[in-house]
């Protein structure tokens, strides 16, 4: 019984892995990068460009 339990919870553990690494960690990456162009745009919208 205990096998049975363990041979779950590793494919489990293995399916939210491929969750994070696949889907995830990208997804974040995309919207950390887009959020910091944004405020740079924007800074610079309303500020002028670097060195004006």
């Amino acid at each position: 019984m205990a096998d049975i339990s363990s041979e779950v919870d590793k494919k489990a553990e293995r399916n939210v892995f491929l969750f994070l690494v696949v889907f995830l960690a990208p997804i974040v990456a995309v919207a950390i990068t887009a959020t910091l162009g944004f405020s740079i745009w924007f800074t610079q919208l309303i500020v002028g460009p670097p060195g004006n």
